[in-house]
């Protein structure tokens, strides 16, 4: 091995006398560079565009692998020569100021690079400054440090072309009187300073790149134009995060560090010159300003820099210093980023975008398959925020090309393609939510270094205990966003169809069958039963033993008192899914789940894999770390179908929707301590300038005028103001509305009383059917909801105060107090109301082993269609915690049409816009079932022949036949809990009969079936006194 010699101290003495001298005989009037400087190929010089993922790899400021610049080359251009005034003018914005040739001359440069072009100003002193560093720097390259780095650096490529400065004139300041004096000094500083950007050695040279005010991110096209950057000292603090308060406004809490500011066109950061490390990013918003005035930034020379999530103080030099930061950063934000220093409609942090590609998704199957060929298209970052999310979930069914579409599998050979992933997870009350946030976590972060996973909030620090970061949003190179209510997670695909059963083509034995048949027609509540199991691995590995004695002795169960979980699959009241925000307060534990096998045969390819197939009503999710076992018995218990929307924008509504993901990321990593080291990185917004520059498009998208809605606050995105315009935009949409309103919601809570519920939707309703009803014209409004809510509960032992809670202010406001939608109508109308609106919800059935089954279908969607021409569609409910903006987090987008197709409205030619039509169309057949009955005409959705005889007409058979045939609940049969037992002791034709309820289910068409409006109407179901929902405030239901 080589041995490496030491500098001797006589070597190092030669040095310091070598430098010595170069300083000694250096002019620094004369700006001459002597002949051995070459214009050589730059190893660091990058292709036309840097690519975005510099952002993530940037390094100290005086390390050589930077990389900086274009391969185009730079050129300067002084523009003018500014003189100062004198001290005591410099308020005085006259043309009588009186100018001061005795101070030194500002040049005001122009730089050119590529697509870039900037403006620096610099002193005749700042030229000697660089040049004197840079012949220190070239007499320190000429030493044959052991060094392989230094040797490179010495030898850096062929020699080419000599480029020598001429020598600059003898002269200074006092010499610059004269115009053609200061022209002379022009021409050649310029000169001087364009040759010397041709030379990559000093070039890529710090202090060069200090003096033209660069760094490594100005140059990346994604980022938009290049502002001003230069390094600044910053105070600590000023962030807006709840519950941290700086102890008075003592300049003792603050402390200054030196930072390299860079400012964007909708943003600004700063970075550490020594890592290089981005340390804090501020988004422009409608509250962004700049202010100088010493009680504003109590330090002398300093610059304020006010926005919604922080007040950031810069100290500078001089007060010319100051004001020219001042000045630059307000009029280049005004120059590129004033689309979002206004506050747009709705109150929105994000303005209508035309012309944008959207397209929607009626259920998961869709959606889903797009959602995996948009990930796969991924070059650069995916962004995923859900309010849970499962690793192990099937994008594309059925499965047919092993686990390449598993969500995990594809975030794995992204990150391994070098594609940045970032997760944001819902960090749930452990206590309350089983939906282990933790897993995921775990699960994702494992799968490579380039997925990073933060879960907010931490709720002891923050305090926040009852709000959920509710986002279902998936954001691709910030180019194509999902946007819905659809988490990435259990039980979400689904298609029209809406299968209740997925046991594949194999029957059970007989010996099976008989046992089965020996119990309850609902199964068990511990969910004991065939279960099939796996390697934990993959999905094709299934148990081949029959658990006999554990079928014989589950025994028939006895009929007992009113219990909903036990009554699941026929009468509809049980425990519940995600409950989405809704949930927080379920405290039972999860029993472990059965691994008893099932002789089961690969038959036809199942669409629902261990954990995926489930009836949340029945029995919610356990063992979450075990993906592929199944926890309820698929041949005895049907699942419960889940009925979504969903959307997908492009371009600058995409950037906007990644725009509230950068926030939150960066709100998170400043305000949980474990994500504050550099492997967790500050998020960058990209350009809305290179928007339209797209790589990949959703295929069969429509072009729409689009606006991105938020509820948001201090708590959920560390923003001063909380945002509500999801509210306001709903509000807006009903008010305007001129023939219909369709609204599928997970809930519907809403008719403000100031006292328990806020927003006003409900109210907004009402008021547009008086308002319709008194003109004499036709309106209808078309509400449809879960039949029951997502929630577990045993009503007769009390375990069901969550579901009567939430069942409560449901019917608060459909039907029930004065404040209800039809308690307001009938004082207006009386019993005219029924010609304006309706409510319905979802039940499916078919056979499972040869016995009949029936369930709800779990309404989760959030849209609202208004006159085939609006359409909103996001992650909000209806009701206070997803409408108000300071409790849970949301997003939607609002989707308006300007290409429209010819239609029909109340029998008249109507101009329908595409978007919305096809939406609506969709929903309408699916659920009145007109894709297999070519009879049903869903094109006029407001003449009396669709409401009544189409729409009325099918929800009410539909709810007669599955009353008739299963007696499920809920029903209006039963109006309190003493008539329950009553109503349940009857069976039955599916009992009694079920030749003939085979008959009768041919009847049914579609889905749709008439809300139970009077169950339970003669109940008190708010929490009793002393239970542990009565403890906890009335806002979590609402």
């Amino acid at each position: 091995m080589l041995q490496h010699s030491q500098p001797t101290s006589s070597t190092l003495q030669l040095v310091a006398n070598d430098m010595t001298g170069i300083m000694d005989k250096l002019d620094s009037r004369e700006l001459d560079l002597e002949d051995g400087e070459y214009d050589t190929t730059d190893t660091n010089v990058a292709a036309e565009h840097l690519p975005f993922k510099v952002i993530y790899h940037t390094v100290g400021f005086k390390e050589s692998e930077a990389k900086v610049f274009l391969s185009s080359p730079i050129t300067a251009k002084i523009l003018e020569v500014e003189r100062f005034t004198s001290a005591q003018d410099r308020f005085n914005i006259t043309a009588q100021r009186s100018v001061n040739k005795s101070l030194p001359a500002v040049f005001k440069i122009e730089l050119k690079h590529g697509e870039f072009t900037w403006l620096v100003k610099r002193k005749e002193k700042h030229f000697m400054d660089l040049h004197r560093e840079l012949r220190t720097y070239k007499t320190f390259m000429r030493l044959p440090l052991p060094s392989r780095s230094h040797t490179i650096k010495r030898h850096p490529g062929e020699r080419s072309e000599v480029r020598q400065m001429p020598n600059l004139p003898r002269g200074g300041r006092d010499e610059l009187a004269r115009e053609e004096q200061v022209s002379s000094r022009r021409r050649q500083l310029e000169d001087y300073l364009n040759k010397l950007l041709k030379m990559p050695m000093y070039r890529n040279y710090h202090a060069t790149m200090e003096f033209i005010d660069v760094s490594q991110l100005p140059f990346i096209h994604d980022l938009g134009p290049k502002g001003l950057e230069g390094m600044v000292l910053k105070r600590s603090g000023g962030h807006r995060i709840p519950g941290l308060n700086c102890c008075g406004r003592s300049k003792m809490c603050y402390r200054w560090s030196k930072r390299w500011l860079v400012v964007k066109d909708s943003f600004l950061l700063y970075m550490k010159p020594d890592s290089g490390a981005i340390s804090f990013v501020m988004l422009v918003d409608k509250e962004f300003c700049i202010k100088m005035d010493s009680k504003d930034t109590e330090t002398t020379h300093g610059v304020r820099i006010d926005s919604l999530s922080r007040s950031l103080v810069l100290k500078c030099s001089s007060y010319r210093h100051a004001r020219w930061w001042s000045q630059s950063i307000e009029g280049f934000v005004h120059k590129h980023g004033s689309a979002f220093l206004t506050d747009h409609r709705f109150g929105s942090f994000a303005r209508e975008e035309e012309n944008i590609p959207a397209k929607w998704y009626v259920n998961g199957k869709t959606y889903m398959e797009d959602v995996a060929d948009a990930l796969e298209e991924a070059k650069e970052e995916i962004f995923i925020t859900d309010w849970w999310l499962s690793p192990e979930i099937f994008l594309k069914r059925p499965v047919v090309e092993g686990n390449r579409w598993r969500l995990d599998c594809v975030l794995k050979r992204k990150a391994q393609q070098g594609v940045k992933v970032f997760v944001m997870l819902y960090k749930e009350v452990e206590l309350a939510l089983g939906i282990n946030s933790g897993y995921s976590k775990r699960t994702l972060r494992h799968l490579h270094p380039n997925i990073k996973v933060m879960r907010h909030p931490d709720h002891v620090s923050s305090a926040v205990y009852l709000w959920a970061h509710h986002e279902k949003i998936i954001i691709v190179d910030q180019s194509v966003a999902f946007v819905s209510g659809i988490d990435l997670a259990y039980g979400r695909w689904d298609d029209r169809e809406h299968r209740l059963t997925d046991v594949g083509s194999v029957a059970l034995s007989h010996l099976e069958q008989a046992s089965s048949a020996s119990s309850s027609n609902a199964a068990p509540p511990n969910g004991s039963g065939a279960v099939s199991q796996s390697n934990g691995n993959g999905i094709f590995t299934v148990a081949d033993s029959v658990d006999q004695p554990k079928l014989k002795s589950q025994g028939r169960l006895k009929r007992t008192k009113f219990s909903i979980r036990r009554h699941l699959q026929k009468h509809g009241l049980a425990q519940a899914v995600d409950s989405d925000s809704d949930s927080d307060l379920e405290t039972e534990e999860r029993s472990g789940s059965v691994r008893t096998g099932v002789g089961e045969l690969f038959g036809n390819t199942r669409f629902w894999h261990g954990k995926d197939y489930c009836n949340f009503v029945y029995k919610d999710w356990i063992q979450l770390e075990k993906p592929f076992d199944d926890f309820i018995d698929r041949h005895t218990t049907p699942r419960m179908p889940w009925h979504d929307i969903a959307s997908v924008v492009h371009g600058k509504a995409a950037r906007d929707v990644a725009r509230h993901f950068i926030q939150r990321w960066n709100f998170t990593k400043l305000v949980k301590p474990k994500y504050r080291s550099l492997s967790f990185p500050y998020l960058l917004p990209k350009s809305h300038t290179t928007a339209g520059e797209q790589r990949y498009q959703v295929p069969n998208c429509i072009p729409t005028k689009v606006q991105i809605l938020r509820s948001a606050s201090d708590w959920s995105a560390g923003i001063k103001y909380h945002e509500e315009s999801i509210h306001n935009a709903y509000i807006h949409a009903i008010q305007n509305s001129q023939h219909f309103i369709y609204i599928e919601n997970q809930f519907f809570i809403s008719c403000a009383d100031n006292r328990h519920v806020f927003n006003k939707i409900g109210d907004t309703i009402t008021e547009r059917i008086i308002r319709a009803h008194r003109e004499g014209k036709r309106y209808r409004v078309y509400v449809v909801t879960p039949l029951l809510p997502g929630f577990e509960g045993d009503i007769n032992t009390g375990g069901g105060s969550a579901l009567q809670a939430v069942m409560h202010f449901n019917y608060r406001t459909m039907n029930r107090g004065e404040h209800s939608i039809i308690s307001q109508l009938r004082r207006e109308m009386g019993d005219q109301w029924i010609n304006y609106i309706s409510i319905a919800g979802l039940r499916t059935h078919a056979e499972l082993e040869g016995k009949l089954v029936t369930e709800l279908i779990y309404v989760h969607s959030k849209m609202l269609i208004a006159d085939d021409n609006t359409v909103i569609i996001g992650s909000a409910n209806i009701n206070d915690r997803s409408m108000l903006g300071k409790r849970d987090s949301e997003v939607a987008v609002i989707v308006e049409d300007f290409e429209t197709v010819d239609a029909v409205m109340d029998g008249q030619p109507y101009q329908a816009g595409r978007f919305a039509l096809q939406l609506r169309l969709e929903c309408f057949r699916m659920i009145l079932g007109a894709f297999t009955d070519a009879s049903i005409d869903v094109s006029d959705p407001i003449s009396d022949h669709f409401y009544k005889e189409v729409w009325m007409a099918t929800s009410a058979r539909n709810a007669t036949i599955y009353q008739k045939v299963f007696r499920c609940l809920p029903s209006s049969d039963v109006r309190n809990i003493l008539e329950l037992d009553g109503y349940l002791a009857k069976a039955g034709l599916d009992k009694e009969d079920p030749a003939r309820a085979r008959e009768k289910l041919k009847k049914i068409r579609g889905f749709l079936v008439q809300f139970p409006l009077q169950f339970l109407c003669e109940q008190n179901l708010l929490p009793p006194i002393g239970s542990k929902e009565a403890m906890v405030p009335m806002e979590v239901w609402t």
